[in-house]
């Protein structure tokens, strides 16, 4: 296989944005704009450090993270082609659900279920805390940073190609293959930019909501208003994301249609 090339896959993205942007935008708003607004709003407000004790906005993650992971399949279809409509991506996201989540539970859970023993042994004597586990913890995130970005195409591939989760995480370590420092970059650079996208907006937003507003908090109308343009912005920069991940797909797995259907 060919060296990824991201630059390619960001001419590729922008093109399919500028013609399809209005379709997109739509799964989007539809998926993870509205679907953010309202876990926002349910979760309770706690100090910093904390965690909400538990109650109904539990149910209301888990349905959140399972709705956008059917709007992160229904992009990926569309930024791939052929055309389809918005609901038949949101259908077919929808189908590909199953695989996509099996996939990305089958790598996750083991490390989390691992970090949480190790975290548990650190912070029962906090004074002298066991310097076997923390290094140990340092190791087993490390290695998951490595495999994240060997598994990046997971998305990509469970839209793509209809495969049980065993065959999407092996498709995704494939077809990354060659590539980790490349998608590494990649991907650090989105986090970063993104990260302080969201923050300048924020700040700004927040600061002229509490000139207008006396008080900001989720139930407020300011804080709803400050909600709601963070999730916009979250949205746009998800949007962008997933027609980066399905362009790189394109171009590992050799998709002469997908890329036709972009340049059209």
């Amino acid at each position: 296989m060919a060296k990824l090339s991201i630059s390619q896959a960001w001419d590729e993205c922008r093109a399919i944005l500028a013609r399809d942007g209005k379709l997109i935008s739509t799964v989007a708003l539809a998926l993870f704009v509205l679907p953010g607004i309202v876990l926002n709003v349910v979760t309770p407000s706690v100090r910093a450090g904390e965690l909400p004790a538990p109650g109904v906005w539990i149910a209301v993650v888990v349905i959140v993270v399972l709705i956008s992971m059917v709007g992160q399949l229904s992009v990926i279809r569309l930024a791939l082609g052929p055309h389809i409509t918005v609901r038949d991506a949101i259908v077919h996201g929808s189908r590909r659900l199953i695989s996509y989540l099996g996939a990305v539970c089958l790598w996750i859970a083991p490390i989390l279920i691992v970090d949480s023993i190790l975290f548990n042994i650190i912070r029962a004597n906090p004074t002298h805390p066991s310097l076997a586990a923390a290094l140990l913890l340092l190791l087993i995130n490390l290695t998951a940073l490595i495999i994240a970005v060997r598994l990046l195409l997971l998305s990509a591939v469970a839209s793509a190609e209809d495969e049980n989760s065993f065959v999407v995480i092996r498709r995704s370590w494939e077809l990354t293959h060659g590539n980790w420092w490349r998608l590494f970059a990649f991907m650090l650079v989105f986090i970063v930019g993104a990260v302080v996208a969201v923050w300048a907006v924020e700040w700004v937003v927040g600061l002229l909501v509490r000139l207008a507003f006396d008080e900001v908090n989720p139930l407020s109308v300011g804080g709803l208003i400050v909600i709601i343009i963070s999730q916009l912005i979250s949205g746009a920069l998800s949007v962008v994301l997933f027609v980066m991940l399905a362009r790189i797909y394109a171009q590992r797995a050799g998709r002469p249609d997908a890329a036709a259907e972009v340049f059209r």
